[in-house]
């Protein structure tokens, strides 16, 4: 009879033959005294993706390689791993980031205690090589995330989260529509759909990679902003909140008039990078009141 395995690892896969390598290995050198197994949900990688998991075959008997590539986003690769999965509980981890020794147990433990958990950050081992990572703040170093919009609910990165599969199941996995943040509407959808708390599991640590060039960190604030924008327009509608008024209008414009006023005390290359990235930020914010015909946010 096959042995039940409890947990199920998930990583969404997508040109990451860089880094996979590292994430696998670290995984590789975990133990655990319950059954658990690692899926790389490949999602039409164009590199050595499959090759790199594939050498890591005979090394890790609790490995597999599904396909994923019906549909490109991390959001379908994630529901297609969990589809494919033999566990009780789903765990989530990026292919570009790194668990720390003890993750999976930490993180197994966890979930005999609370049914939906979030690991703790580390945005400093695999960034050192960047002078970019000298403007980036932790959101995951000692609590769970935030957002200042309806539904005022904690969040975490995908990389990192774990879940009972049954409530994954319940509310359908990852909104697939999401280019970005979906993440964040799936710890919204679990604990509003399932009145399930998110709890944050410090001894679960995870090593974060960001993005190490200017035009790509610039990049993905914009489009996270614009994310936010579609979420708070989501959620606000839901819970009957919408309200027109031109005050956030007002306050948008006053915040680049002192984003304007602080280039005159720059002296530094990080403060300029820091400077760019927060009119990063403030133009997606604008870009997603259009898109979505809301008033911007005021994060």
């Amino acid at each position: 009879m096959q042995r039940e395995v409890r947990l199920s690892i998930i990583i969404p896969c997508y040109n990451a033959a860089a880094t996979l390598g590292e994430q696998l290995t670290a995984l590789a050198n975990q133990t655990w005294e319950r059954s658990w197994e690692v899926i790389v949900a490949d999602n039409g990688s164009r590199d050595d993706s499959r090759r790199v998991a594939a050498n890591f075959l005979a090394r890790m008997p609790n490995l597999r390689l599904v396909d994923a590539g019906a549909r490109r986003g991390s959001a379908f690769a994630r529901n297609e791993g969990s589809r494919q999965a033999r566990g009780t509980a789903l765990a989530f981890v990026d292919a570009d980031d790194v668990v720390a020794p003890g993750w999976v147990a930490a993180i197994g433990r966890a979930l005999d205690q609370y049914p939906f958990v979030a690991s703790r950050f580390d945005i400093e081992r695999l960034n050192q090589h960047s002078w970019l990572s000298r403007t980036r703040r932790n959101p995951q170093a000692d609590s769970l995330q935030r957002v200042s919009y309806p539904p005022y609910l904690p969040h975490a990165g995908g990389s990192g989260l774990a879940i009972e599969r049954k409530l994954h199941e319940q509310i359908g996995g990852f909104d697939e529509t999401l280019p970005r943040l979906e993440d964040t509407d799936y710890c919204f959808r679990v604990q509003l759909q399932c009145q399930v708390p998110l709890t944050f599991v410090p001894e679960a640590l995870v090593y974060v990679r960001y993005r190490d060039t200017l035009r790509g960190m610039l990049r993905q604030t914009r489009e996270r902003a614009i994310a936010n924008v579609a979420l708070a327009r989501r959620y606000s509608q839901q819970q009957g909140e919408s309200k027109r008024s031109l005050s956030p209008w007002l306050s948008y414009a006053r915040r680049w008039l002192r984003q304007l006023g602080r280039l005159t005390k720059i002296r530094q290359r990080e403060q300029f990078a820091e400077w760019l990235r927060m009119n990063a930020w403030l133009i997606g914010l604008l870009q997603g009141s259009l898109q979505y015909r809301c008033p911007p946010l005021a994060i």
